[in-house]
């Protein structure tokens, strides 16, 4: 049986961090959980391919996870883990694969959602909302 978390032990693990809108997010809706867990993981990569500086000629960076690290980390076959990038890749563009030759495995960019055209008219409307409603107190004071 296993034991309970005292104090701050729950800070021991290392986490996969997976961003809640996957979850909520009608976009998203349609990609099977286990694609999310595999973005998880994927942006997780992201991080240790920045600090190793793997970045394209662009700046992007990029993640090199083959099917067989897919299949380990998810414990799921060779036809599972294609069909979870094929998710991630067609149905939302959350990834874009890149071939980079024969026996070579594919480049992966993992793509920001966060950072859509569609979140950044959201974020200007609120932030010139609140500026006008900022510039209408003043005058109205």
């Amino acid at each position: 049986m296993y034991d309970y978390f005292y104090g701050t032990q729950s800070d021991m693990f290392t986490f996969y961090r997976i961003p809640k809108a996957l979850f909520t997010d009608e976009r998203f809706a349609a990609l099977s959980v286990d694609a999310k867990v595999l973005y998880g993981i994927l942006l997780d990569r992201m991080s240790l391919s920045a600090k190793n500086g793997w970045l394209d000629e662009d700046g992007r960076v990029y993640i090199i996870f083959t099917l067989e690290e897919i299949q380990s980390s998810l414990g799921c076959a060779v036809q599972k883990a294609a069909k979870l990038l094929s998710e991630l890749d067609g149905k939302c563009g959350l990834i874009e694969r890149r071939r980079q030759g024969l026996g070579k495995p594919n480049v992966i960019y993992v793509k920001n959602f966060a950072d859509s055209s569609e979140s950044k008219i959201k974020n200007y409307e609120n932030q010139s909302s609140g500026f006008l409603k900022m510039i209408e107190y003043q005058m109205y004071t």
